[in-house]
């Protein structure tokens, strides 16, 4: 391994043990909140090695980093730091926005220049990566509301927390200020952030 890849791995490694001993956090405290996001978070970052080996999919070392980095604030977040920590939520939603909308920008585009079938013209491009993180955005909203009531339907503890209607809409704002950078930024970095569309497109052609 060379020492380029050395250092991401390293990092990603290291993120990874913070996600675990938060899971024994959990475990200790007896919180089923933190246990289940610590679990996904851990599932996440095996999903850039599963894709590699099953499918042939491989993302840039950055990518892999920004994923695990993403989640790891994400769980962080679940031991307190969410309510006691203002931008917490803020930072972690801009993280994950910015996240989405560029592994978007790099399928959209990887297929948009080597499928005859898909043309999308530059211009309209930013304005699809916006309302695709939006679109995102608002799933995962939802999502965190049908937690809510299910909980409270069948009394179990919230794995999600719903702080109300006016942070909904603020974590949506924020979501929207990460795509928007991303649109902006957009470039070549980005498009090779995702490497199997381009081959799969090749085997195709």
């Amino acid at each position: 391994m060379s020492p380029k890849a050395r250092g991401p791995l390293l990092v990603h490694r290291s993120l990874q043990g913070i996600i675990a001993v938060i899971f024994v956090v959990g475990l200790a405290l007896g919180s089923v909140a933190v246990l289940v996001n610590a679990a996904l978070a851990l599932g996440a970052t095996l999903l850039p090695a599963v894709l590699r080996r099953d499918y042939d999919i491989r993302l840039s070392t950055g990518l892999t980093v920004w994923i695990t980095s993403a989640v790891t604030l994400h769980t962080v977040g679940m031991i307190a730091l969410y309510e006691q920590v203002w931008w917490w939520d803020h930072l972690t939603h801009f993280v994950s926005a910015a996240l989405v909308a560029s592994v978007g920008y790099a399928v959209t585009t990887t297929l948009d220049e080597h499928s005859a079938a898909i043309h999308i013209p530059e211009p309209f491009l930013a304005v699809y990566i916006l309302l695709f993180t939006i679109a995102a955005g608002v799933v995962w909203e939802l999502s965190e509301m049908v937690g809510r009531e299910l909980s409270r339907t069948y009394s179990l503890e919230a794995i999600l927390v719903v702080y109300g209607i006016e942070d909904t809409m603020l974590d949506l704002v924020f979501d929207m200020v990460g795509a928007v950078v991303v649109a902006v930024v957009g470039g070549e970095k980005l498009r090779d952030l995702v490497q199997l569309p381009r081959a799969w497109q090749r085997r195709e052609q």
